[in-house]
């Protein structure tokens, strides 16, 4: 708050619908950052400034479109992520305000959760829980960065598996709350990965809400990262969570191929890592996969393609043709069951064809 300390609180910690109140303290400028949680500190925005060496590059872990992010130690010795947002016209401020009335609510155990923020002048800055290991995007071969704080990780198929799981899952309950949230950005480097290698999804502060009713969110600039935007963002600035459903399934092609989606050599100029599977699955499906899974187990191969086909699900150029993020995880359990989802009503829609057919991936 400006020009005065704001403190946000609640109903108890098993009550995340409750209704919270802003509540205005006389302390000034004194303490300026609100929480969402009642044990969590008050700090001044110099105990932030002071907790990340003045924002010092050492202590840069990401940059995004809306801000950095610095990793703080707090005087207790606590560590936490600190986003600083980037403060545009007025687009700073949307996002500001979409997070501290809604994200602060948010609680999963697949989402990372806002622990408060502070807003001073032209400073705003996020305070969430930090996250050692980075993101899926920071432990992938050739994703540009040097893993999270102990090092890169060699994730096997079981981890990657839970990884696509529980990143479903996060996403379903965005989709899925009251009222909906469109992520808009989802993608690796928005997949942060937990001490016990959960996957928990970040950033949905750029994400619009939309009322229950409402199919789509209509935005003024196109959203989304260049490999995960849908087809459909590019002619239309309507964002829906049919589109997150396919950034998705890049993500999830991202865990089974081992490659990014843009800026391979393989993919060439005109191609990404979308059509790049594509293309190959016409004739030579296995390998697409990342060669690390298969000469691990090479018994792998089908639970491979069974995934390979819920992503191709995913990646519909059609969008009604897309499941649902709830329809995904039902294809997850399905698999790992060790059905296919032969009789399902809810899923036969979106099955994509056998590997006796050679092309569980069609281009349109």
């Amino acid at each position: 708050m400006d020009g005065g300390a704001g403190a946000l609180s609640g109903g108890g910690d098993g009550d995340n619908n409750s209704a919270w109140k802003l509540t205005i303290t006389q302390e000034g400028l004194a303490v300026n950052l609100s929480t969402f949680e009642k044990a969590l500190w008050k700090l001044t925005l110099a105990d932030l400034v002071e907790a990340t060496n003045g924002f010092h590059d050492d202590c840069l872990v990401g940059s995004g479109g809306f801000g950095d992010v610095y990793r703080a130690r707090l005087k207790d010795g606590a560590v936490v992520a600190v986003k600083r947002l980037i403060h545009v016209s007025g687009q700073g401020d949307r996002e500001f305000t979409a997070e501290m009335e809604t994200i602060g609510k948010v609680r999963h155990r697949n989402l990372i959760p806002l622990l408060g923020y502070c807003k001073v002048g032209e400073e705003r800055l996020l305070v969430y829980q930090y996250m050692k290991h980075g993101s899926l995007e920071d432990n992938e071969k050739g994703g540009g960065g040097g893993g999270g704080e102990v090092g890169i990780l060699r994730l096997n198929w079981a981890a990657r598996r839970n990884i696509a799981v529980g990143a479903a899952r996060g996403l379903a309950f965005l989709h899925n709350c009251i009222p909906h949230i469109i992520h808009r950005d989802m993608k690796s480097s928005n997949v942060l990965l937990d001490d016990d290698l959960e996957a928990r999804v970040s950033d949905f502060g750029m994400a619009r809400l939309m009322s229950a009713v409402d199919t789509h969110l209509s935005v003024s600039t196109l959203a989304g990262t260049p490999g995960y935007v849908p087809p459909e963002y590019c002619h239309s600035f309507r964002c829906t969570t049919k589109g997150d459903v396919y950034s998705y399934g890049v993500v999830l092609l991202e865990l089974l191929t081992g490659r990014r989606p843009t800026d391979s050599s393989d993919f060439g100029d005109d191609n990404n890592l979308v059509g790049w599977v594509k293309q190959q699955a016409k004739s030579r499906v296995s390998e697409v996969f990342d060669g690390e899974l298969l000469s691990e187990d090479p018994g792998l191969e089908l639970e491979l393609l069974e995934h390979l086909k819920v992503a191709c699900a995913c990646l519909d150029d059609r969008p009604a043709r897309r499941p649902t993020m709830m329809q995904v995880m039902a294809m997850f359990k399905e698999i790992q069951a060790g059905s296919t989802a032969v009789g399902s009503a809810r899923c036969r829609r979106w099955r994509p064809l056998t590997s006796k057919q050679a092309q569980p991936c069609r281009a349109s």
